[in-house]
């Protein structure tokens, strides 16, 4: 599993599509949880549920997600494994418009990873 990460976060990032509308920066926990209470993100191979609770849940591939959130200093705050290996902490920037949502890892300085919310 751990050899295919850095293939599968390829694919990941290349079949990301940039939102149409333009995003908007989320910047509190009450408007995280507004915008993804009830929601399941989604891209090509990813179903994520991301809890008001701080839990996160879902299948990437075809290996389960789990993890834990928290909302620190305008972040949004993570800890992942999938399918067995840790992908580590990391605080994104989050913006969302719609039905899109978009992280940054790297406090906005990294990756990008777009969700649709369903």
């Amino acid at each position: 599993m751990s050899r295919m990460l850095p293939v599968l976060a390829a694919v990941a990032v290349a079949l990301a599509t940039p939102a149409a509308a333009e995003l908007s920066k989320v910047n509190s926990a009450a408007e995280f949880k507004n915008i993804v209470s009830g929601k399941t993100l989604t891209r090509p191979l990813v179903r994520l549920n991301v809890g008001s609770n701080g839990t996160i849940s879902g299948r990437g591939a075809t290996w389960d997600i789990s993890g834990n959130w928290t909302w620190k200093n305008g972040y949004f705050c993570r800890s992942l494994e999938w399918g067995g290996d840790d992908l580590g902490y990391d605080c994104a920037e989050v913006k969302a418009s719609g039905r899109k949502i978009r992280f940054t890892t790297e406090q906005g300085r990294g990756d990008s990873a777009d969700f649709s919310l369903r």
